[in-house]
């Protein structure tokens, strides 16, 4: 089974020289360089909607198509971020609320819930506080295994839920582990309060008001043409293993609202230029948005953000076939993305946490 790699913490490595902005596609160059990636990519957005994107490499590693500035990124468990974005519109809106707990939420449901599950509500789901592992065990995930296009995602939801609940808690509500488990269950609430499948409130709640056109779900591309970047895992002798976007290239896609969406860069500066206004606006209360980056603990986790002493938020994501890694400085009124089709996180991870401090730092041109 493919695994998830969600990292909360937030590098701050140091960079000697900081260049202007419209240097980027040196830093773009750079993170292809030291990561050894077949391709990378790296972006930034101000509050205002400045932005810029650089891009380099190729698709994959054996073919010599060059990436382009428009092509499309796995974002792993950045999702997150976007699920509890969707969930405060919901809320906005009378939908469900942040205190709804799973036994009102799922009442209309047949599912054989532990009690020790009933008063969980949906902020404990979005910040991982729920007492829910942090996946459903190995061999009961294979049965959801499959494309896109093969599974009812709505009825895998259901099931993978029912299996979940009926377990006995891992820990006690409250106490802080990182769970996709738990945000597969958040889309399911959201779903039985809306009437509408998780993936269609997400394109007519966040992707379409955002502007993110680009999104979807699942490894991006068609089997059998380059026609996107391919995510490449490690090879079995070393090195890297180019992989085609089917069912074995991705967690299955009852994992959409934990880690599997899609998009170009472009669209993930749309998002992450939303949470960096977090206006009082009409796409969210400034309410709503101090909910969403609010971090709880000592563990400093947000909803799908983790949060720095100084109030920067940020993410990583992989599925160990992707690594992006996003962050937004609120004081410096700037936020940024870097992505390589590379999941040999201990090596890259390091590389764009570089590039993201040295974005952020970077003089204004």
């Amino acid at each position: 089974m493919i695994v998830f790699f969600a990292a909360t913490t937030l590098a701050c490595l140091s960079v000697a020289h900081a260049q202007p902005l419209t240097q980027l596609q040196s830093v773009a160059d750079s993170v292809l360089s030291e990561t050894g990636a077949p391709a990378a990519g790296v972006a930034w957005v101000t509050r205002d909607g400045e932005r810029s994107v650089a891009v380099a490499g190729v698709r994959r590693q054996d073919a010599p198509d060059d990436v382009t500035p428009d092509d499309l990124w796995h974002l792993g468990s950045n999702t997150k971020a976007m699920t509890a974005t969707l969930a405060a519109r919901l809320v906005e809106t009378g939908v469900i609320d942040w205190e709804t707990t799973l036994g009102e939420a799922l009442s209309d449901l047949e599912l054989e819930i532990r009690t020790e599950f009933l008063p969980v509500t949906l902020a404990d789901l979005l910040h991982h506080r729920s007492g829910l592992p942090a996946n459903l065990g190995r061999l009961s995930t294979l049965r959801f295994l499959g494309s896109d296009d093969s599974r009812d995602v709505q009825e895998d939801r259901l099931r993978y839920s029912e299996i979940l609940l009926a377990q006995a808690p891992t820990q006690s509500r409250g106490a802080f582990l990182y769970s996709n488990a738990g945000y597969v269950i958040a889309a399911l609430m959201m779903e039985q309060a809306a009437g509408q499948s998780y993936e269609t409130l997400m394109q007519e709640e966040v992707f379409s008001p955002l502007g993110m056109e680009s999104a979807g779900w699942g490894p991006p591309g068609v089997m059998g043409a380059n026609d996107q970047p391919r995510g490449h895992g490690a090879g079995l002798f070393g090195g890297l293993s180019v992989r085609e976007p089917d069912e074995r290239a991705d967690n299955p896609p009852v994992l959409n609202s934990a880690g599997r969406a899609h998009m170009s860069l472009d669209d993930v500066l749309d998002f992450l230029q939303a949470h960096l206004g977090a206006d009082d606006g009409a796409y969210l209360s400034a309410r709503s948005w101090e909910v969403l980056h609010r971090p709880l603990g000592e563990e400093a986790y947000a909803m799908g953000w983790g949060v720095t002493s100084e109030g920067a938020l940020g993410h990583s994501g992989s599925n160990t076939m992707w690594l992006i890694r996003v962050r937004i400085d609120p004081v410096g009124g700037r936020a940024a993305a870097a992505v390589v089709n590379d999941g040999r996180v201990q090596r890259a991870s390091p590389v764009l946490g570089e590039a993201l401090t040295h974005i952020l730092e970077a003089e204004t041109p």
